[in-house]
């Protein structure tokens, strides 16, 4: 029955993912058309290519954007991403040389490590929580996030480094599970896919630290040696797969700048830095600013940051975090019996969750990247703390609470914009659906507790369907 359900969503996820695939129109989607130029020079040429001076230029780019790349504008000069590590592009190329640089063959081939990722997710939370709907809940939420679906639909390396880094995830955590001082081999496995992920995307490079984590938790083997030979079975090889292109990178950007970055940074002229923005915006606005555009972009900002979704959507979506969130710490509160291995997963995951954050936060240091798409890397534990909310707070025990708190806020909704001389009808509405919605739920029996998430995330899946033609079609 488990495995049902892992089938379900992951036929569900493919066939939006073609959706969005075929009907996203050509380079709408952030940085498709530098990934795209990779790919091609690495077909054509059989080498890596090099960033330069003139592969962003600002006034070009928003010239494109704002012409839908259309009107007789070519994309080949856009080639700002040819810093990234190559191990996607060498994957891509030979489809790009069979298929003449296909487009739709290119997302699709994208499409298609995001479902294989999926697995992975699957596999990690079943882990731990075998017979609970967890593992289903965490996948079908990393399926249907309306945003995910377009960059999975897309021509960028965001597929492959999802999917190593939940194969490294995965081994790590299987690791730890099983004896870790009679399966090194799980150490050396894990340690390969460091490597490839070191090989794919920087912002995935969190994995390092996350294995040290890993490695440093409590586990059947504490002796000194024993963990000096843990650290060598998931480093060394990750060292040694990584270490040719450093070296390439260091030969050609000089300096040690190993990771191109530097060169990167001087190449991207013009494009809005953080501090000019705090400096014209004051503190206050570039938090809120910060804090909208992230929420959004993380639920569906499509095209390049041009199309949100309608702010009805918006608002349901921001309840629906939000009781996730209430339910999340009810559940913490309530201190639900786990094993020493459960515990020690949440942990590693929480760990997952908050370096990502650290790497959105590095991003946002030196140019204004308010983009909700930098915490994807981090879907396998939003997903579950999510999940484990929504199975929480759909408790009868909570109802008639949950009720009152959304009548109260429908309420001060409905006289704060009364005041503002603007009443915000769809507002009252849908607060107030979701406050019936749980005068409904004291009414039910308990097993409703696990259909009413199922329901939600159903409903995630429709939006993902219709913003195809909502919001895409339309205006890209």
């Amino acid at each position: 029955m488990k495995f049902r359900w892992l089938f379900l969503i992951l036929i569900t996820y493919l066939v939006l993912g073609g959706l969005y695939a075929w009907f996203t129109p050509p380079w709408q989607a952030p940085d498709e058309p530098a990934h795209y130029n990779f790919a091609r020079y690495v077909a054509e040429y059989g080498a890596l290519p090099e960033l330069r001076a003139g592969c962003y230029d600002e006034a070009y780019l928003n010239r494109i954007k704002a012409a839908k790349f259309a009107g007789g504008l070519s994309i080949e000069p856009i080639c700002y991403e040819n810093y990234q590590p190559p191990l996607y592009y060498l994957l891509a190329a030979p489809l790009f040389a069979a298929t003449g640089g296909n487009l739709l063959a290119l997302r699709l081939f994208s499409v298609a490590l995001g479902g294989l990722s999926l697995i992975f997710m699957y596999a990690t939370v079943a882990l731990f929580w075998p017979k609970s709907p967890l593992p289903a809940a965490t996948v079908a939420f990393a399926a249907f996030v309306p945003m995910h679906l377009t960059m999975m639909a897309s021509v960028n390396n965001d597929s492959l480094a999802e999917l190593l880094l939940a194969v490294f995830v995965y081994l790590l955590l299987r690791w730890l599970k099983t004896d870790p001082a009679g399966r090194p081999a799980l150490l050396w496995q894990a340690g390969g896919a460091l490597g490839l992920i070191l090989l794919t995307k920087v912002t995935v490079y969190p994995a390092v630290a996350l294995g040290a984590g890993v490695l440093l938790l409590p586990a059947a083997e504490r002796r000194r040696p024993a963990r000096l030979k843990n650290i060598l079975r998931l480093y060394l090889p990750a060292a040694l797969l990584s270490f040719p292109m450093y070296l390439r990178n260091a030969l050609l950007y000089g300096g040690f700048d190993i990771l191109g970055l530097r060169r990167h940074n001087a190449v991207v002229v013009g494009q809005l830095r953080s501090a000019a923005k705090l400096a014209a915006d004051g503190p206050t606005a570039y938090a809120a600013d910060m804090l909208r555009t992230t929420f959004h972009s993380f639920w569906g900002q499509f095209g390049w940051m041009a199309v949100p979704m309608d702010r009805r959507v918006y608002l349901a979506l921001f309840i629906l975090q939000s009781l996730a969130l209430a339910g999340l710490g009810l559940w913490l509160w309530r201190r639900e019996p786990l094993s020493l291995l459960q515990r020690r997963a949440l942990w590693t995951l929480a760990g997952l969750f908050a370096l990502v954050s650290g790497v959105f936060a590095g991003l946002n240091l030196s140019f204004v990247q308010f983009q909700g798409r930098y915490f994807f890397s981090a879907l396998l534990p939003i997903g579950l703390f999510l999940s484990l909310g929504w199975l929480e707070i759909f408790r009868r025990r909570y109802a008639l609470r949950v009720f009152a708190g959304l009548s109260m806020l429908t309420l001060w909704l409905g006289i704060a914009s009364a005041w503002r001389g603007n009443p915000d009808k769809w507002g009252l509405l849908i607060g107030g659906a979701f406050a019936m919605l749980f005068l409904l739920r004291y009414r039910l029996p308990e097993k409703v507790s696990m259909w009413l998430p199922a329901a939600a995330l159903s409903l995630l899946a429709v939006l993902s369907a219709v913003s195809v033609w909502w919001f895409i079609v339309p205006n890209l």
